[in-house]
């Protein structure tokens, strides 16, 4: 479905990607992990057409897409929930939604539905401005609206970053879900226990370059990603 061909990005002189290369199959949670600065939300932010690689090929679903603007990308069927969640503080979390199916000019209801069914805590606050909204609403905003797109690929960066340990294991049970209703996932994530629970494939990423990929499983139990992200001496 998604085929990242040695990309390489830089900001300004710095080498931020030096020759990425990722594969996402359709109907599969893949997941990239990695350090602070790794390079793993710049690889989302380049799949998304917020960046542009000076190198390599980005194809999805057989058409190449690095380069095009990031509305032509959401148009193709790939939606983003950033890093850092980024609701529209002073705009109602219904009006925030809506703001997710720009590219179909209006929100549809099966969308705000299946949106709804998905965080029935939204549904309550829908009136509310979304500043007001705790951090896990607020991840569940941002997951929301980037489905309201109809996105047949979902990006997700860092979904459980600064949530409480119940409110972690919620949010990646509703993306195992997202995954069970047919949307293929690509997931950035320093949770890196968890994000191998619901991933079928991983990519470790150091300073801009992939260093290893594996089934999840096997790098689940692999010594050097035990020691260096799941918080386990090496054996």
């Amino acid at each position: 479905m998604l085929e990242l061909v040695d990309v390489k990005v830089r900001y300004g002189a710095i080498g931020a990607l030096k020759g990425v290369s990722v594969e996402v199959g359709q109907g599969e949670v893949v997941t990239l992990l990695g350090a602070n600065g790794a390079g793993k939300t710049t690889t989302l932010r380049t799949i998304s057409g917020q960046l542009r690689p000076y190198e390599g090929e980005i194809w999805f679903e057989g058409r190449r897409i690095d380069g095009l603007p990031a509305h032509e990308v959401v148009g193709l069927g790939i939606g983003h929930s950033p890093e850092g969640r980024r609701v529209f503080p002073r705009m109602s979390v219904l009006e925030n939604l809506k703001m997710g199916a720009y590219r179909f000019g209006k929100a549809h209801s099966e969308d705000l539905d299946r949106v709804f069914a998905l965080f029935p805590r939204l549904l309550e606050r829908r009136t509310q401005d979304a500043g007001t909204l705790s951090g896990g609403e607020q991840q569940m905003l941002a997951i929301g609206r980037a489905l309201m797109s109809r996105p047949r690929l979902l990006l997700l960066d860092e979904p459980s970053m600064g949530l409480a340990p119940l409110l972690v294991q919620q949010i990646f049970d509703i993306i195992r879900e997202i995954n069970g209703q047919g949307t293929t996932v690509l997931l950035v994530e320093q949770n890196a226990a968890q994000a191998l629970s619901i991933a079928s494939r991983g990519y470790v990423l150091e300073t801009g370059s992939i260093v290893m990929s594996d089934a999840a499983s096997s790098l689940l139990v692999d010594p050097r990603v035990k020691a260096a992200y799941l918080g386990e001496g090496a054996a």
